[in-house]
């Protein structure tokens, strides 16, 4: 079976071009279907790629359940498998796809968590601004919701990705695909002060305390240390201002697609989750056009 995980995730990275993150989610898939395969004591002979059979995925599934993994964790497992089965049936060595009867478990859809626009003026002017950490932690505020990127994004920012001119950055985004962002002039503002005072010259745009480039982890928390501040308990993380980018856009005027385009997703129906977050503006324009209202 890893044989064919192994040909399976270089299909993923030559072929695909998927993502880190879909890559790992895939491999451990596999690797959690394959150890399920082998029994708990591994005592159990492997199966066979082509003696896979829907009532083996089925079986699976119910020890999934029996572990109370979430309906969502579950679907993206049943997502993983039928791609898994549909390249290796495309490579010939299947004649059908045992994943293609598994039905998916209904995934309720949590709205996301976002910020009003004084949240979010009121976090990002909480740094420092004597200090060059307190100079780069309102930094990555004002790039992260300017520019509605991704964490993941964020970190992997040179210091050429950032046209200061024209007020635009390249990103690179899932599958590697990269787009073009425009960025605030308080970002830009925010990027210089930064980057005048930090001791360290390197092709990194965010650094960490000993002059390496910023992880998501240690975005995550500098985030955190704020919000203390703040006395802020829900939710929120860096994500957070890509979902408050998203909606104060929205609530402002600005249409889906342009939207969809900046944040560099493929389908709009991932950008229509931010409709149901724009009710208060939706009620002020029926309160203006509905002669019943």
């Amino acid at each position: 079976m890893q044989r064919y995980i192994d040909k399976f995730v270089r299909y993923l990275e030559i072929e695909k071009n998927a993502s880190v993150y879909t890559i790992l989610n895939y491999k451990s898939d596999l690797e959690e279907f394959a150890r399920f395969l082998r029994g708990p004591d591994k005592t159990v002979s492997p199966i066979a790629l082509e003696k896979i059979d829907y009532l083996t995925l089925r079986k699976f599934l119910a020890a999934l359940k029996q572990r109370n993994v979430k309906p969502r964790t579950v679907s993206r497992k049943i997502s993983c498998l039928r791609t898994f089965f549909k390249f290796f049936l495309r490579e010939g060595h299947l004649k059908e796809n045992p994943a293609l009867l598994i039905s998916t478990p209904k995934v309720d859809k949590h709205l996301p968590n976002f910020l009003t626009e004084a949240e979010v003026t009121r976090l990002i002017e909480l740094p420092s601004k004597d200090t060059v950490s307190g100079l780069r932690d309102r930094a990555i505020f004002e790039t992260l919701y300017s520019t509605g990127m991704r964490i993941g994004e964020l970190v992997a920012l040179s210091d050429d990705s950032i046209d200061y001119i024209s007020g635009v950055t390249k990103v690179r985004g899932k599958g590697k695909k990269e787009r073009l962002v425009p960025i605030g002039d308080k970002a830009i503002t925010a990027i210089r002060r930064y980057l005048s005072k930090r001791p360290h010259k390197t092709r990194s745009l965010f650094l960490n305390n000993r002059g390496k480039r910023i992880t998501d982890r240690g975005v995550r928390v500098i985030l955190d240390k704020y919000l203390q501040k703040m006395c802020e308990k829900r939710n929120i993380s860096p994500h957070t201002f890509r979902h408050s980018f998203a909606t104060h856009l929205l609530n402002r005027g600005a249409d889906l697609r342009s939207v969809q385009e900046l944040l560099g997703h493929a389908n709009l129906s991932t950008t229509q989750v931010y409709t149901h977050l724009t009710t208060d503006r939706l009620k002020a324009i029926y309160d203006k056009a509905h002669s019943r209202a």
